[in-house]
């Protein structure tokens, strides 16, 4: 047994040996014991499987407090005119066909896959777009089979506003969005910032976007509401086709009401496209004064 350099906890004690390989230690020093007797031992003491957590922050953005209280302020607004607030993002892109996925499943004998995780022996990729209704503890994901572009975040979004958003909000005024900093939605890209004004020109309401300030992205209430069932709904099963991966994901629930849409939008993304030349001349989106970097509205021209 020994004691972590944790600098949060640094009299954790810990072992790396099974209960079997406990025993087995203390009985070559003379000491019978059986592995039961040690596991017991060690469930006094406290000690358990645990996993490493991700808590430890890599960074601090200088706007963080500030940003979070002016998100907090937002979302109360939002929720107090009876207007939609959605947490985007993107989940991490998988690969299709007969390619290993962790997790287990009930089933009378093993799924088989390739003894090599090779990109090169999938059938294609699934990109999972998440939007979430805060409010409505609802869930909906829009797989894209090409490339997680600004465009196809955006093109998710007025999919799921069109078909669903707009019937449960017939009255809203504006959309407030909870992004990352950075990624297909990136509050430093212009690129973001022009597919978005093509979107509110489409839906014709105001669109406000907040980003979460660096380092800050895994308070993206998405990523705690949303995401962590969908990965437990697909755990353990091949990803083998499309229609596999829309109805796992669909099964996406929880015992407190979460519900889960799925739609696959099949268009070809481009990547590398560059901002128009005119349009941050003749863009109707408009910086907070408050921390404008990650704070704005696009409005419809």
């Amino acid at each position: 047994m020994r004691t972590a350099g944790d600098p949060d906890e640094p009299d954790v004690l810990w072992t790396d040996l099974s209960p079997r390989q406990v025993a087995d230690a203390v009985d070559a020093l003379g000491t019978p014991v059986s592995p039961p007797v040690v596991q017991d031992w060690m469930e006094e003491q406290k000690l358990a499987l645990h996993k490493i957590e991700k808590v430890v922050e890599g960074g601090h953005s200088p706007d963080r407090d500030a940003q979070f209280q002016r998100i907090t302020e937002l979302k109360s607004d939002y929720f107090t005119a009876g207007n939609p607030v959605f947490s985007l993002d993107t989940k991490a892109k998988e690969h299709l066909g007969q390619l290993f996925r962790k997790g287990r499943v009930w089933t009378q004998k093993a799924f088989h896959a390739f003894d090599h995780d090779l990109a090169s022996w999938a059938s294609g990729v699934v990109i999972p777009h998440g939007i979430y209704d805060i409010a409505r503890n609802c869930g909906h994901i829009n797989i894209g089979l090409s490339h997680d572009t600004s465009q196809f975040a955006c093109d998710s979004l007025r999919w799921y506003w069109n078909r669903i958003g707009q019937r449960c909000y017939p009255d809203a005024s504006s959309i407030l969005l909870l992004c990352d900093g950075g990624g297909s939605n990136s509050a430093a890209q212009y690129l973001f910032k022009q597919d978005l004004q093509n979107l509110v020109n489409d839906v014709g309401i105001p669109i406000r976007v907040a980003h979460y300030p660096s380092y800050g992205s895994k308070f993206n209430p998405i990523e705690r509401r949303l995401f962590p069932h969908v990965t437990r709904a697909c755990q353990g099963m091949l990803f083998d086709t499309v229609d596999t991966v829309v109805r796992l994901m669909r099964k996406a629930s929880t015992t407190t009401g979460l519900r889960t849409t799925v739609n696959v939008i099949r268009r070809v993304y481009e990547t590398g496209r560059e901002v128009a030349d005119n349009f941050k001349a003749n863009m109707a989106i408009l910086f907070d004064e408050l921390l404008p970097k990650w704070n704005s509205v696009a409005n419809p021209q």
